[in-house]
């Protein structure tokens, strides 16, 4: 099996994602890189149940510590952005940045993001922001689009019965407040 890092956000959006790519012959090695979440709580909350499915589900996950401030640095001047704008697009280029310089670090030449899984992000955004970080790190990002072939309704059965931790926004500060 061809290695792969998969930028994972939460459990929930890497089930199917692990699934589909060890389908495709890939070994994914999770990584778990999110500034964007809020709070604290949510964070570990979201990283607790990744851990936990990667016991279960025999899969190498690697993740980094909780530091907000990477997000609040590119969000700055963002702030009042709608969901699905200039902010998302700054978020989504830096972990896609962190998770190809993961991939380099560890010799794989091969990443991808469970971000597409969501039919509430534009997988266009994301492979853009994939396409630009595959450059400045001279790998290969792998667009898959997760949601495709019933991507969402099949990770979201998959959640169902592992009981998994649903969260009810993306994560950042300014999603969570757009909800309330």
């Amino acid at each position: 099996m061809n290695k792969i890092v998969l930028h994972a956000c939460c459990a929930v959006c890497a089930a199917y994602s692990i699934k589909k790519l060890r389908d495709d012959n890939f070994e994914p090695i999770v990584y778990f890189y999110n500034p964007n979440i809020y709070p604290q709580e949510e964070y570990h909350r979201r990283l607790n149940e990744l851990i936990n499915y990667s016991k279960k589900e025999n899969f190498e996950l690697i993740y980094e510590k909780y530091c907000p401030e990477d997000f609040k640095t590119i969000a700055s001047g963002y702030e009042n952005e709608p969901e699905k704008g200039k902010r998302c697009e700054k978020c989504f280029l830096l972990r896609l940045n962190k998770t190809a310089s993961k991939a380099k670090e560890l010799g794989i030449t091969k990443y991808t993001t469970t971000l597409t899984i969501s039919p509430h992000k534009v997988s266009s955004q994301i492979f853009k922001a994939g396409e630009i970080s595959s450059k400045n790190f001279g790998l290969e990002f792998i667009p898959y689009n997760f949601k495709k072939q019933n991507g969402f309704k099949i990770t979201q059965q998959i959640a169902r019965e592992n009981n998994m931790y649903k969260q009810t926004y993306c994560g950042c500060m300014y999603s969570i407040k757009k909800e309330n």
